[in-house]
């Protein structure tokens, strides 16, 4: 037990100045250096799950525009770490506006240095906890592209970046995050099943429709024609890439090591995961015959993204039926899209989308009010307290959030639609974003003439 006190504090020694030790050599210095650490540990973990979001739209789409999808997802999660910093970050988590029950305003260009040592209330500094957020709004936008994919221009990346990570998201984030008034009304969205995921959907959506279904997606007869991607080894790799990173994505929004709570969240995000998998196989089993193994992918993911709002709310058996739920539904969802003549492409409507929606009700549901008071927001679900208030609360953040979204989303794609235009030719299209957006192949060897040879 000395020994490990020594090496925290030895720690502790390098990540903060000595001078900090000298004025408070006190267990909070201690504590705000461990949850710094978990912190900055669960920023990373989030981050890394752009990879996977690279393998899954990647592995999901054809192999023309591999390289596409790899090289501007690297690039808008660049664009809007700058973007958060100078506006998104203000208006979620700025000062008091006048306004701050809807929008926050403050700490543009955000400087941790200026804001304090400290988060407000909270033991660990401010800037970790930017990168935090910066993490999870970039996630978001990721979810966003499924609705582009393999058939929007580079350009139009750039422009709805602006306006996503700089305003809608924010927005969001702030309503239920920030203290605005959907947080006051006690709405419970742990880790963003509403905020990040339902957010990113409902913006895919937006661009599913406007920019119309792939070339050859849609017969005239309205049937659907399915468009293989390329590698679905890819596919299960980001799975498991995305399915890590969640571990930072619900558990580190405790922000906290204190009391091990955070690994309570963890384990309930566990089950809710192996549920999902597990229902979305057997489900496409016993309805094709065929044990599909991309309803499977969507099956675990879909876990995933509905036990993010309810992790930290919920009983172990509650998280498995969350699980489950979410598994089947993501496999009629699939089907209920395609028939509705909407093309999307890496499954963002249902795995996010309607995933998102039941996590965030599920929490009206099965909620504990031992659970909530730990946490300190809303009331027990239905199951456990007999009342409808906190489902009344979930529903409410799910179609004021949907409808705020939506016009949003719908608004600003229009306007590039009618001034820019934000789909490629259809010889581009045909071509392959590779070559026409960016002049390279994803798979250069692909491109090889008989007796060519690419070196080194």
């Amino acid at each position: 037990m000395i020994k490990k006190t020594f090496l925290a504090l030895g720690l502790m020694t390098i990540l903060f100045p000595v001078a900090a030790f000298a004025e408070d050599p006190s267990g909070a210095t201690l504590d705000m250096g461990l949850n710094s650490l978990w912190v900055m540990l669960a920023f990373i973990l989030v981050l890394l799950m752009q990879g996977g979001f690279i393998l899954l739209e990647a592995g999901s789409t054809r192999m023309k525009n591999a390289g596409h999808v790899a090289g501007k997802t690297i690039f808008t999660v660049g664009l809007a770490a700058l973007i958060y910093w100078a506006f998104g970050y203000g208006i979620a988590f700025g000062g008091d506006s006048g306004l701050s029950q809807f929008i926050g305003w403050g700490d543009f260009f955000f400087d941790p240095q200026l804001a304090g040592d400290a988060a407000a209330g909270d033991s660990f500094p401010n800037g970790v906890f930017f990168l935090f957020q910066l993490a999870f709004a970039a996630i978001s936008l990721s979810i966003a592209w499924g609705g582009f994919a393999e058939r929007a221009k580079l350009s139009s990346y750039i422009v709805f970046t602006l306006f996503f990570v700089g305003l809608i998201y924010p927005i969001v984030a702030h309503w239920i995050w920030g203290g605005g008034w959907l947080a006051e009304d006690g709405a419970q969205d742990f880790a963003g099943s509403t905020v990040v995921h339902l957010t990113g959907a409902l913006a895919a959506f937006a661009a599913t429709v406007l920019l119309k279904p792939r070339i050859g997606k849609f017969n005239k007869d309205g049937s659907a024609n399915e468009i293989l991607g390329h590698n679905q080894v890819f596919t299960a790799l980001s799975v498991l890439l995305l399915w890590v990173g969640w571990f930072g994505f619900n558990a580190g929004s405790t922000v906290a090591i204190g009391d091990g709570f955070f690994t309570y969240v963890a384990f309930t995000t566990m089950l809710a995961a192996g549920a999902g998998g597990v229902a979305a196989l057997l489900i496409s089993w016993a309805v094709t015959g065929k044990a599909d193994i991309t309803a499977m992918l969507n099956g675990t993911l879909a876990g995933l993204v509905a036990i993010t709002a309810s992790c930290a709310f919920v009983d172990p058996w509650a998280a498995v039926v969350i699980g489950l739920v979410a598994g089947m539904l993501v496999f009629y969802s699939v089907k209920m899209f395609e028939k509705l003549k909407v093309d999307d492409p890496i499954y963002a409507l249902s795995v996010h989308g309607m995933a998102g929606i039941w996590g965030t009700l599920a929490n009206g549901i099965f909620a504990t009010q031992e659970l909530a008071d730990k946490v300190g927001v809303g009331t027990g679900g239905l199951i456990d307290t007999g009342s409808w208030k906190q489902l009344w609360v979930q529903f409410e953040s799910v179609v004021v959030v949907g409808a705020f979204v939506l016009v949003a989303s719908f608004l600003v794609l229009g306007v590039m639609k009618m001034i820019m235009g934000f789909r490629v030719t259809e010889e581009q299209e045909i071509i392959g974003l590779d070559l026409s957006e960016h002049g390279a192949y994803g798979y250069p060897e692909q491109l090889k003439k008989p007796g060519q040879t690419f070196e080194g």
